[in-house]
């Protein structure tokens, strides 16, 4: 029988304090791996680590057995569970992977922390920028090694741009935009409740969420549309490219911006999602302003293709404007251009495929400067997409043209609602009243992650965290 809330954690405390946190593991030592929540990228992370010499999967977890079966037949020799409690509890693992909902991600994090096992954990890193705040503290609690699933970090590519825009060769930044642009479908609406399926144990893959009813078509993925299990597609991609911001251009000296504010709608579906499928935000991070832009209806309606960056032509994450030309790439690469439009200089990469290897190998030597994507940084990364979202909840019913009146002079606002407008018309989607929704510009106390001022609200201040289901509470001390 599994133990009650307050004695797991209990042991998992006990169980860190038996355990030598500064050891440093041999370069032969076999790390048993276990891995919590196998979709799509679940089994991808699972196999990423299996790939790494000197690591075994040894334990398999998801509270729906079919996908404990699918992973099963790739990796025989593990262990299958249900509850990740008894993943935790195992004193012969040490290190997990988590890519379960992102409900789910701290939650199953802090207890791996408590419990003295090395994390990697998806993006988002967090539902919530409070949650996640949280998994950094118990990281450096219990002197853990916690890395964020952003496995472009690892791309060498990264630093070759920075050397390059730092040559001077395109002149001083003046403005960034990032982009996602990608075909999502309508995920359906249905008169009654959806049951979960009959291999799937409800209640632990609920875990932290509330129980409320699932009005989607599909059980699984789908999730990530509703703002009970998911942060939508700006906290699907969004950690990605913000982290490329972050990294590349901020050279991570900017945690969080000064200021945000978030427009677009749920349009063309009519379906029971609730997150934004067109979303655009501005950042305000005190040197140069950014915009992010998501568009998940195709080019046009009868267009079966992404959308793309009409200003540049592409559908690039990364265009970083500049005095002398411009940098437009992806988790791979991309390429610089002059002002006249002449390719400058190619940059190529791997996309991050040693960033399962970077974690084992800070594993080993028991420093978190050898991690690429620490998981304070990727909690920065992951806030920023959850800030856009609390500016778009808060948001209220509105048009085009009040949200152009919102920044007459910031030419990047004017152009990112233009965008919108153009895609609208594209589509052939005629905007009703309550279609559009426009949020306040928040204004942000990084050292506190909190909001200031008049948008301080009871209202925005409750979007910073969650309301937990009882028996799997993030604690207000880790």
């Amino acid at each position: 029988m599994l133990t009650n809330r307050r004695t797991f954690l209990r042991n998992a405390t006990l169980a860190t304090t038996a355990l030598s946190a500064s050891r440093v593991m041999g370069a032969n030592e076999k790390i048993r791996v276990a891995s919590i929540g196998l979709g799509g990228q679940g089994q991808g992370n699972a196999g990423r680590m299996a790939a790494v010499p000197g690591v075994e999967i040894a334990m398999l977890c998801d509270p729906d057995t079919n996908a404990l079966d699918a992973a099963k037949g790739k990796h025989p020799g593990a262990t299958t569970v249900q509850d990740l409690r008894k993943v935790i509890e195992a004193k012969d693992i040490d290190a997990v992977v988590v890519s379960t909902g992102n409900h789910w991600h701290v939650l199953a994090a802090l207890w791996a922390c408590q419990a003295g096992k090395d994390v990697y954990v998806e993006k988002p890193i967090s539902h919530n920028i409070w949650e996640g705040r949280k998994l950094v503290e118990a990281a450096r609690k219990y002197n853990r090694i916690v890395q964020g699933g952003t496995q472009q970090r690892s791309c060498p590519v990264q630093d070759e741009i920075k050397a390059f825009l730092d040559s001077g060769k395109l002149g001083k930044i003046k403005w960034v935009r990032c982009n996602h642009y990608s075909i999502r479908q309508s995920i359906g609406k249905r008169a009654a409740p959806l049951a979960p399926p009959t291999t799937c144990d409800y209640n632990l893959w609920l875990g932290p969420a509330q129980d409320i009813p699932i009005l989607r078509e599909k059980f699984h993925y789908d999730w990530h549309w509703n703002w009970n299990t998911g942060n939508g597609e700006l906290g699907n991609w969004g950690p990605h490219i913000l982290d490329d911001l972050r990294n590349v251009v901020f050279r991570d000296k900017i945690p969080l911006p000064k200021r945000v504010m978030a427009g677009g709608g749920r349009l063309g579906l009519g379906d029971a999602g609730e997150t934004p499928n067109t979303h655009f935000v501005y950042f305000d991070t005190g040197e140069v302003p950014v915009i992010m832009d998501v568009h998940n209806l195709p080019r046009g309606k009868e267009v079966k293709a992404n959308d793309f960056y009409r200003r540049r032509r592409t559908n690039a994450f990364l265009v970083i404007e500049c005095e002398n030309g411009y940098y437009a790439g992806g988790r791979g690469g991309g390429k610089a251009y002059d002002l006249n439009g002449k390719e400058v200089a190619k940059f190529s990469g791997d996309g991050g495929r040693s960033h399962a290897a970077n974690f084992i190998n800070a594993m080993r030597s028991r420093k978190t400067s050898d991690l690429k994507a620490e998981i304070e940084q990727i909690h920065y990364s992951s806030a920023w997409c959850h800030l856009g979202n609390i500016s778009y909840r808060l948001g209220q019913n509105s048009d085009i043209d009040q949200a152009r009146s919102r920044m007459k002079d910031l030419e990047q606002w004017q152009e990112v609602c233009g965008d919108f407008s153009a895609h609208m018309e594209a589509n052939q989607i005629a905007l009703q009243p309550g279609d559009f929704r426009l949020g306040p510009l928040l204004e942000i106390d990084a050292a506190k992650e909190t909001f200031v001022g008049e948008t301080a609200t009871p209202e925005a201040l409750a979007l910073l965290r969650r309301e937990y289901r009882k028996g799997f509470e993030v604690p207000d001390t880790v």
